[in-house]
């Protein structure tokens, strides 16, 4: 393999040489060059035009299709000035990607001819295959049509020659078949019950905005070794490999100095991303090898999960000019750290962030508690929901492995909050404590200045952490749409705190003044959340048994969790918050457990394709040479010299023999459990079957092909392995 990782890294730094130069402006000079945003808008637009469309944008006003062609018309003369030819309505199906129809701008001029045209129609609504999508039963394959249309409140943008249009994606019948169409609902319902909360403390409150900055974590390994694991390739990670002799137990790699290479890739791509107008922020080396991440500076909710979607894309085709392959899924190597998503989410209206304390006056204080407390409350009571909302085939490996939070969703607060909820449940008074700001630190360091330390610690264990201005949902995987957790998690609070106004409300009917009112609830909700709380570590047994316990949902089954979307509480808070209905509920669970039940059968498939046409071979071959040596020793020496020399290659012989049989049989036996599985009708029977029969299979197959690893002769061994697969130079 010594050739091979020649190769690569020859080819890498060729690739490395010829990749895009940075632009010679600062960030800010070049941000958002290809995103049709409003400053583009401004110039491209008529003034009405214009202030129709921003009213659209801010305010959530109905778009009026009289506008679209003006628009589209300005849109198009933008977009030529900078080479495009084509344009594409991008929306989020249910495959965690992106899609795309490109279409040029050409038409028939009705003189022989061709002209450049784009109308407001094409602008606003197009046609994709409706049942050539995910859409779990809602669209039968002889029933294709399904509209997506345009998302005014994400900016269009230019990639290449292709202007690019954020767009829902909904079903003819109007049932939506996307990730966008129901986070923009969801938006729309926190935003209007969070404003009626508000109103409490501050009738001027207009709107209140969710938002959201997601945390990518993500590998990279070189290409040429990339394209020589099949397992990779196909399924995303390693089925099999055996840990390298160092990994990640010296802990050197976590915020250590970016190598070359790596630092170009980063260069490049925040440059291109910056054009895209996703403001990246920070860049780093993660825990494991070849880990790294990158984080943007927070924005509204829908924009953030746009920006995701868009950098994922972009991360895939800026590796491979660095001669790297991107790899996001949540567990790529056994034995080192996967890659999560953090979403880090928060709430903020016209006046100011809703999270953040402490405030300026008592009243302030309140609502901060307020917001706080039916957060928690939401989380609580959906807690299965949420867990739901961020597992998946690929995230169950990450969940619970001492690396990422465990499969039970529970809330960190810290010291100084917990101190003052704990308080606010016992007090007898309905008067609201005082919060502290950040305390300063004085190091016994002379040239070291004063710190400022925050009010709340961190806790790396907590799926659902308050970190000082924001709650930090830890949870989601590295390679998820974040939409997915923020539906629910928007969904839960506006259903909430629709709950809390209207148990204010009575209060305030029965003659109680509106402070002591809300008080007095919110005292009565600390005591019914409680469970939810935890600010130990989340990796315990004993916080496993202590969650039971607790009520909170500790399934671990993926196809199982699942089903916290069709609990009937679960399905009438989607319904009554106007979100998704229980035939959409209905039609994703499907769509769940189909692309559950297809990934562990893809990873079967291969596992099985190469542990019979790449490791057997070779271990048999190898096992010959052993043999063959054995032979001729006892030619060579006397039988008892030969008896003792031969003797390693003995037990070398038997062992690959007990290994290669265990492999062959397995395999034989995962078709045969996989052939009786495929025969379950029900998608749901079906992927339960796949998690408790298969998925089992692949880990004990895999545990003999890794022994064999060590075993058969480094020269013979096909497959890179994690000693060069996860260590850049």
């Amino acid at each position: 393999m010594s050739d091979l990782r020649f190769r690569v890294v020859e080819t890498a730094f060729k690739k490395k040489a010829s990749a895009v130069e940075s632009p010679m402006e600062r960030p800010s000079e070049y941000f958002g060059k290809y995103v049709f945003n409003r400053e583009k808008m401004f110039k491209y637009l008529p003034s009405k035009v214009y202030a129709k469309l921003i009213d659209a944008i801010d305010n959530g006003a109905a778009l009026d299709r009289s506008i679209a062609d003006e628009v589209a018309a300005g849109m198009k003369r933008w977009a030529t000035e900078l080479g495009v030819t084509h344009y594409t309505h991008w929306f989020q199906p249910l495959t965690e990607g992106t899609a795309e129809k490109h279409d040029s701008f050409v038409e028939h001029d009705g003189k022989g001819g061709m002209m450049e045209e784009f109308s407001g129609k094409l602008l606003v609504q197009q046609e994709p295959d409706a049942s050539s999508f995910p859409n779990g039963g809602i669209r039968n394959t002889f029933e294709a049509r399904g509209y997506s249309a345009w998302d005014p409140s994400s900016p269009v943008f230019v990639v290449d020659d292709t202007l690019c249009i954020p767009t829902v994606f909904i079903a003819y019948t109007g049932e939506s078949l996307d990730y966008k169409a129901p986070l923009l609902k969801a938006l729309r319902a926190v935003n209007k019950a969070a404003t009626d909360v508000c109103h409490y403390f501050n009738p001027e409150v207009k709107k209140v905005v969710a938002y959201l900055g997601w945390e990518q974590e993500y590998f990279l390994v070189d290409e040429g070794l990339y394209a020589a694991r099949p397992d990779l390739l196909l399924t995303g990670r390693t089925l099999m490999g055996h840990e390298a002799s160092k990994n990640q137990q010296l802990e050197d790699h976590y915020f250590a100095a970016i190598p070359t290479r790596v630092a170009a890739f980063m260069k490049d791509l925040e440059i291109q991303a910056l054009e895209l107008g996703i403001p990246v922020k920070t860049r780093h080396n993660e825990v494991a090898p070849n880990q790294f991440e990158l984080a943007p500076i927070f924005e509204e909710c829908n924009l953030a999960v746009d920006h995701n979607m868009l950098i994922m894309s972009l991360m895939r085709r800026v590796a491979r000019n660095h001669g790297f392959r991107v790899l996001l899924h949540e567990k790529p190597f056994k034995g080192i750290n996967g890659s999560g998503k953090h979403n880090n989410w928060s709430l903020g209206t016209d006046t100011g962030i809703l999270l953040h304390a402490p405030g300026k006056t008592p009243e302030d204080n309140l609502r901060f508690i307020t917001f706080v407390v039916n957060t928690l409350m939401a989380v609580y009571h959906h807690n299965g929901l949420l867990k739901a909302s961020i597992m998946s085939a690929t995230n169950a490996h990450r969940l619970g492995a001492n690396e990422a939070p465990p499969a039970i969703i529970s809330s960190f607060l810290g010291t100084q909050l917990t101190e003052v909820l704990d308080h606010l449940e016992v007090s007898e008074d309905e008067d609201l404590v005082a919060l502290s700001g950040k305390q300063g630190m004085k190091l016994d360091i002379p040239q070291i200045p004063e710190l400022y330390i925050d009010n709340t610690d961190r806790n790396r264990t907590s799926p659902f952490a308050f970190t000082g201005n924001r709650f930090e949902f830890r949870a989601v995987g590295s390679e998820a749409n974040c939409a997915s957790a923020m539906i629910a998690l928007n969904s839960a609070l506006a259903d909430q705190l629709i709950r809390f106004k209207s148990d204010v409300d009575a209060l305030i009917a029965s003659g109680l003044e509106k402070e002591k009112a809300i008080i007095r609830i919110i005292r009565r909700y600390i005591k019914e959340c409680k469970p939810i709380r935890f600010d130990g570590n989340g990796y315990s047994d004993e916080w496993k048994e202590e969650a039971a316990k607790r009520g909170l949902d500790c399934e671990t089954s993926c196809p199982l969790i699942f089903d916290n979307y069709l609990k009937e509480e679960s399905i009438a808070m989607f319904e009554a918050a106007g979100v998704m209905t229980r035939k959409e509920l209905e039609a994703r669970n499907e769509v769940k457990w189909e692309t559950y039940t297809k990934k562990i059968q893809i990873e079967a498939r291969v596992l099985g394709d190469l542990a019979m046409n790449h490791i057997i071979p070779v271990a048999t071959e190898y096992q010959s040479r052993l043999i063959d040596n054995v032979y001729k020793l006892r030619e060579l020496f006397t039988a008892e010299k030969a008896e003792r020399l031969s003797s390693e290659n003995m037990k070398l012989i038997e062992e690959i023999g007990e290994h290669t049989i265990y492999i062959t049989e397995h395999v034989h036996t995962l078709i045969e459990a996989r052939k009786v599985a495929n025969k379950i009708e029900t998608e749901r029977e079906k992927a339960i079957a796949y998690h408790d029969t298969i998925s089992p299979m692949l880990e004990e197959i895999r545990y003999h092909i890794d022994k064999l690893e060590l075993i058969v002769d480094n020269k013979m061994w096909t497959l890179p392995k994690y000693r060069e697969l996860l260590f850049i130079r």
